[in-house]
């Protein structure tokens, strides 16, 4: 029996050490193969590449504009004076009048101003009838050559005094220059005038202008008949167009002064108040991103970091148009760029990473 119970207990120990064994065995093997399989490079290069976050953008259509603060005013305006001295007899406009061009604005006395014209030309013809006589005789050697130019230079001096007196009586009828509004009438009927008193102001204003002044750092970029938007203060918008800028800066501002026409054809009253003009310069491609991605370069130029071929780093410089707390309009970038959005400050140009999409 004791025999029969060390054999079982020898082929027990048996099982046991080769059990054992066998699990060494194929542990010693797992890890053989672990040690021959090694890791591919592509993804041994994926584990060690800087991981930078990206976003694609794209060119656009970017419509630069220029801010011009300005002031209203009416397209003409004319004070009409009085030339002549005399009493006001006949006033057939008032304030707020709409007149065309020709109208009679009022009419002065005539104060024996028709008769002077009368006797001016009465006088002419006299001269011209004696200047004749004279030429006959002359030609039979009856009349001195002083004679005749003395009556030469009475016809010349009756001549100016005719005109002046026709001139005297037109004055007495000043008639409106342009088709406009009666802005203001500085006299009433019965009222005694004097030359060089102001009568009535004359404004147009179916069209009007917004002048101001550009910079002399900008005004290259301006000309005659580009678009233009007028902000009025109550919030309106209107549409017009430059039609003058100044060949010359003002020696003091050494600014340029603008202007800009502004048809006003339902004739909002406007004239005189404050506006804001935004000039629509020429378009230009453009990619549109956040100031926060603007950076500086090593040689102190702003540019963007972004990833090029093969992936690496790139710094680019670029060309600020605009800049507000929405964004800035960038030029000198690829038509479509992978900018780096997070990530950059830990990389440097050249240097090949692992972009990832920030959509994805």
């Amino acid at each position: 029996m004791k025999v029969m119970e060390n054999v079982k207990l020898g082929s027990i120990s048996l099982a046991l050490v080769v059990a054992i064994a066998l699990v060494i065995w194929l542990a010693t093997g797992e890890m053989k193969m672990a040690a021959v399989e090694k890791p591919e490079p592509e993804q041994q290069k994926q584990q060690t590449l800087p991981r930078v976050q990206t976003e694609t953008l794209r060119v656009e259509a970017y419509q630069p504009e220029m801010l011009i603060q300005g002031q209203i005013e009416p397209w003409r305006r004319v004070t009409i004076y009085s030339q002549v001295t005399g009493t006001v007899v006949e006033l057939p406009v008032a304030q707020g009048t709409s007149v065309r061009t020709g109208e009679r604005l009022l009419r002065i006395s005539e104060d024996e101003r028709t008769a002077s014209s009368l006797r001016a030309q009465a006088k002419l013809r006299q001269i011209e009838a004696e200047l004749a006589a004279t030429d006959r005789l002359r030609a039979d050697n009856l009349v001195s050559r002083a004679e005749k130019l003395r009556l030469e230079s009475e016809l010349a001096s009756a001549k100016a005094d005719l005109i002046q007196a026709r001139l005297a009586v037109d004055h007495l009828t000043p008639e409106v220059p342009f088709d406009g509004v009666v802005n203001h009438r500085a006299v009433e009927l019965g009222q005694y005038v004097q030359p060089g008193q102001a009568l009535m102001d004359i404004v147009q204003v179916d069209r009007l202008k917004v002048s101001g002044t550009a910079p002399q750092q900008t005004v290259a970029r301006l000309a005659e008949g580009q678009k233009v938007s007028v902000e009025l203060l109550d919030g309106r918008t209107l549409a017009g167009t430059v039609s003058f800028i100044a060949s010359a800066a003002d020696a003091q501002s050494r600014s340029f002064h603008v202007e800009a026409e502004l048809p006003n054809p339902d004739g909002l009253r406007i004239a005189g108040g404050s506006a804001t003009m935004r000039v629509l310069l020429p378009g230009q491609p453009a990619i549109f991103l956040s100031p926060a991605y603007l950076t500086l370069g090593d040689d102190g130029r702003l540019g963007v970091r972004h990833v090029g071929d093969e992936d690496r780093v790139r710094f680019t410089p670029v060309s600020l148009l605009s800049v507000t707390t929405e964004g800035a309009w960038v030029t000198g970038l690829p038509d479509e760029v992978r900018l780096i959005t997070l990530g950059g400050g830990f990389v440097a140009p050249g240097q090949q990473v692992q972009p990832v999409n920030r959509d994805s």
